[in-house]
């Protein structure tokens, strides 16, 4: 199955990917199965999970650290918080970051951009990853956008075994709730947290306010701000991408920037790229 790029009016094509349906489809199925192996305890854990992995993991870790550099920590901690990042689910560190370079070199470009928001809600959702095209998945290609990454030997382990990272967890998540904790606190976490991060790609270039006059349609979406810590304040962050805080206004909670505001407080994070003081609203 192909589908027509819309850039290049039908002249290429993007060949379904059914490995990525599968995994994508088993995962969201086992999910499905929540209802049967509800608890209390099991949720509890589930929105742990999506925080420490989701704003740790990913917002402060893959994003606000590895991409952007917007602050410093020692390196054994980069390294915890790489991990927590690869536990979420959505790809080694090299490809994540050299996926995010890329959106802010090109943003909304419908080739270079490998979400583009122009290409329709849910191809900057999904679908980009269910038509996969080979710059943006092939490591060779894309290792090049994030060269830091690619010299050291642990982020390159990360990128080759980062789905491992899930038996040691499920190991865990059993031996503290059994198969209810498994199912809310790997397959039930990995969907939310897919979601949460994709609606950053997806409604946030689709919905909301501009503060900030950029050359791309990022805007501010409240809600995803709150499903994903912070995120989803994508207009501040396009207007100023290496700033470690992305809520600017009072209103715009930032949970990940507490994290980083904590990390500097008791020493662990320096050199912490705070906004212009025309960008801090009151």
């Amino acid at each position: 199955m192909t589908i027509q790029s819309p850039a290049t009016d039908g002249e290429s094509t993007l060949r379904l990917s059914w490995t990525n349906v599968a995994f994508f489809g088993a995962i969201h199925a086992l999910a499905l199965l929540a209802p049967w192996f509800f608890s209390w305890s099991a949720l509890g854990a589930m929105i742990f999970m999506h925080w420490l992995f989701g704003s740790i993991g990913i917002c402060l870790g893959y994003h606000r650290l590895l991409t952007h550099r917007s602050l410093q920590v020692p390196k054994w901690l980069e390294y915890i918080l790489a991990t927590l990042g690869a536990l979420a689910m959505q790809g080694g560190p090299s490809f994540w970051v050299s996926g995010h370079r890329l959106h802010h070199l090109y943003t909304e470009d419908t080739e270079k951009d490998p979400y583009s928001a122009k290409r329709g809600f849910w191809w900057s959702h999904m679908l980009w990853i269910f038509y996969p095209k080979a710059e943006f998945f092939n490591r060779e290609s894309y290792k090049k956008y994030a060269p830091d990454l690619e010299r050291e030997p642990y982020y390159r382990w990360l990128d080759d075994n980062f789905l491992l990272l899930q038996i040691p967890l499920g190991i865990l998540l059993y031996a503290l709730g059994g198969w209810s904790w498994v199912i809310y606190g790997v397959f039930v976490r990995a969907v939310f947290l897919w979601h949460s991060t994709w609606l950053i790609n997806s409604a946030t270039h689709m919905s909301g306010y501009q503060t900030f006059s950029v050359e791309d349609n990022s805007r501010n979406l409240w809600w995803a701000a709150i499903l994903t810590y912070g995120e989803g304040w994508h207009n501040n962050h396009h207007a100023y991408p290496n700033v470690a805080k992305a809520g600017l206004n009072w209103w715009e909670i930032d949970m990940t920037w507490w994290a980083i505001k904590f990390l500097e407080i008791v020493g662990l994070a320096k050199k912490v790229i705070l906004p212009p003081a025309k960008a801090e609203a009151s």
